[in-house]
């Protein structure tokens, strides 16, 4: 994963709040890491500008940055990239020719995560429920954030294929009669009812109000179901990481991820040891047939803070 030569490589992960930035040097190392809010740039240029301004008054060489790797949280399929989650638009070759690079890689974000997992250490993960991974086989990656990234990476002898696809937003397929009437709610509301539509930021303050019929936002509902102090959040969240165990399942099926099945994004590392406890490992393996089958894959919460940019850093190496 490491840079070729002593220029710095700049590095990005862009979800659909925060873009978390860093510089890569010669021996692989990250450094000068920094967390900006997407909101508070008019554009993606704007947010490099201002993290590269910010490196250059700790000391770092800006200067000698020709080469970039953006992971993003949008489907990247053709020059213009313009973000599902966020108002930010931007064409690469132009945003390339603007900043002087020499290459400019963007890839999807749960792409770049993907290509993370073959490389994690057990220090950077934690194992939810049994299973066992078996090397050089499919691994699968789920994600709740501001949307739902569905990814993996399929073994090609010494090296990794990453996927990019949209797999949060397969239709939502309920699991009991209160996730039928939560599916029921949602609707009368928005027609097609995605899997992201309940396992993202809003969808936890839907799913609240469908149980409750009472307004929350997502912190606030995490923060009571941790402390005890509302049995409604609590019901959320044990709702929330069920869904995820049933979708998680659906994704490892599909893969055929016997190398493992990996939760990443934002919203799982809140619930803390509410995760542990839930009905996610159960309902992960309830498919009835093919029950046995996924309980011998391991599932494993990404406890790394930055496997995104570690992530793209591969890819860009591979694409000098």
């Amino acid at each position: 994963m490491s840079a070729t030569t002593e220029e710095l490589r700049l590095l990005a992960d862009i979800g659909g709040t925060n873009a978390r930035f860093a510089l890569q040097s010669h021996d692989g190392q990250l450094e000068h890491i920094e967390v900006l809010q997407c909101a508070g740039h008019a554009t993606l240029g704007d947010a490099m500008t201002a993290y590269l301004e910010g490196a250059a008054r700790r000391g770092a060489a800006v200067q000698s940055v020709r080469r970039a790797g953006i992971a993003i949280a949008n489907p990247v399929e053709e020059d213009l990239v313009s973000m599902t989650n966020h108002h930010w638009s931007f064409s690469i070759s132009q945003l390339r020719a603007e900043r002087e690079l020499d290459t400019l890689l963007v890839v999807n974000d749960f792409a770049a995560l993907a290509m993370s997992l073959p490389y994690l250490a057990p220090s950077q993960r934690t194992r939810i429920g049994g299973g066992l991974e078996l090397s050089g086989r499919p691994i699968g990656l789920i994600g709740p954030g501001t949307g739902l990234g569905v990814s993996g990476v399929i073994p090609t002898g010494t090296d990794w294929i990453a996927l990019a696809g949209e797999g949060g937003h397969v239709s939502f397929a309920p699991a009991n009669r209160e996730e039928v009437a939560i599916l029921d709610m949602l609707w009368n509301e928005y027609g097609h009812v995605s899997a992201e539509r309940l396992l993202s930021g809003k969808g936890l303050e839907l799913i609240h109000r469908a149980l409750s019929g009472k307004q929350a936002a997502a912190a606030a509902i995490t923060q009571a179901a941790l402390d005890g102090s509302c049995a409604d959040a609590r019901r959320t969240v044990d709702c929330f990481c069920a869904v995820l165990g049933s979708v998680a399942g659906n994704v490892a099926l599909t893969l055929g991820a016997t190398g493992g099945m990996y939760i990443g994004g934002g919203i799982v590392p809140r619930f803390g040891a509410l995760f542990a406890q839930s009905t996610f490992r159960q309902r992960f393996e309830d498919k009835g047939r093919l029950g046995a089958y996924l309980a011998r894959i391991p599932t494993y919460l990404i406890t790394e803070q930055y496997p995104a940019l570690r992530g793209v850093a591969a890819m860009l190496s591979r694409a000098h």
